[in-house]
């Protein structure tokens, strides 16, 4: 029989700072990244649960943890989604009511950037996602993804270039 880890009871307090800290830019993320805000929930809800199972004594940096956690399970998202795309013939696409604050956040320019940056590559727009809308540095970039701060210099220098042809074009 396998083990399983206790279930929660009460939300720790340095639990429920770290929620109301970071839990609305964490799905602001994910969505950006999923293109799907029920998905983008569900990627920040997991990685609070991988935090809260480790505790507070577990973490060094609990919110650069939060956030490499958020960017792996949206991965792990869009996997899935190529996965299930290239084995059915047709996608499933429900449709997903916006927020009632979606219009006012939302104008056309941003519209026209974030249909952008779902032409660039995976990588490309982790980078300029968490670049230019978490404002991370490349050094906590390069952390978060695993990856060189040359490579993250690069992902950032041709995503942005990618996205000015695309945004130029008529």
């Amino acid at each position: 029989m396998a083990t399983m880890a206790p279930p929660l009871r009460r939300a720790e307090p340095w639990l429920v700072g770290l929620y109301r800290a970071h839990h609305r830019d964490l799905v602001r993320l994910a969505t950006l990244l999923v293109d799907d805000q029920g998905s983008a929930e569900e990627a920040v809800q997991d990685a609070f649960v991988a935090v809260a199972r480790r505790g507070s004594d577990g973490i060094e940096d609990p919110a650069a943890y939060l956030r490499t956690a958020v960017l792996n399970n949206a991965r792990s998202v869009l996997r899935k989604r190529r996965v299930r795309r290239r084995h059915l013939r047709s996608v499933e696409n429900p449709a997903v009511a916006p927020g009632a604050d979606h219009e006012v956040l939302v104008d056309e320019e941003a519209r026209q950037v974030l249909a952008a940056l779902g032409e660039l590559s995976e990588r490309q727009r982790e980078v300029l996602v968490l670049r230019y809308w978490a404002d991370l540095s490349e050094i906590e970039i390069a952390a978060a993804l695993g990856i060189s701060t040359g490579s993250v210099k690069t992902h950032a220098h041709r995503g942005t270039a990618a996205l000015a042809r695309i945004l130029e074009a008529p």
